[in-house]
């Protein structure tokens, strides 16, 4: 078991697009495996591949109750998403102690390529919807802070930088 340290908000690496990964290889699952194993033992429900410093196109989920059911992913994409939002409490381990509520899409169905190399399309609802968007806010240099007002956002960083000094 490997975990990564996650980068700290404001880390450059944060603010930065990742690039398409072109086949999967043992280098890419080792990289999922620290991925998994960083994901448990924060706990989260997902994990994108620049929270750790490595700028590819990777995301892990895992929003099961027993855990061990991580979909890996290598460069997904929402291809739809549902009309019907849910408000759900988001965090991220690149800037501890603070959480703010996001309105995101209820369901999205989503395509990416997977452990074999396969192309895959898979529905996500609820907690795990949510997270798949959230990483590839992440793989695209974005955070989950970014979708408040200008107000709420300065105050959620405010806040984050007073408690971690």
């Amino acid at each position: 078991m490997t975990t990564r340290i996650c980068l700290p908000w404001p880390d450059k690496h944060l603010r930065t697009k990742a690039a398409e990964v072109s086949e999967i290889t043992d280098e890419i699952r080792a990289i999922w495996v620290d991925m998994v194993d960083t994901m448990e033992a924060m706990p989260g429900v997902g994990l994108g591949a620049p929270q750790i410093g490595v700028m590819l196109r990777l995301a892990v989920v895992d929003g099961s109750r027993e855990r061990g059911k991580a979909v890996k992913m290598a460069n997904p994409e929402v291809l739809h998403a549902s009309i019907e939002l849910r408000e759900h409490d988001e965090a991220s381990p690149n800037l501890p102690g603070v959480s703010a509520k996001i309105k995101r899409p209820r369901a999205v169905t989503v395509r990416y390529m997977d452990e074999a190399g396969e192309t895959v399309e898979r529905d996500f609802v609820g907690v795990e919807a949510t997270s798949v968007q959230h990483q590839i806010d992440h793989l695209n240099g974005r955070m989950y802070f970014d979708r408040l007002s200008k107000v709420k956002r300065d105050m959620l960083l405010r806040k984050a930088k007073k408690q971690n000094g």
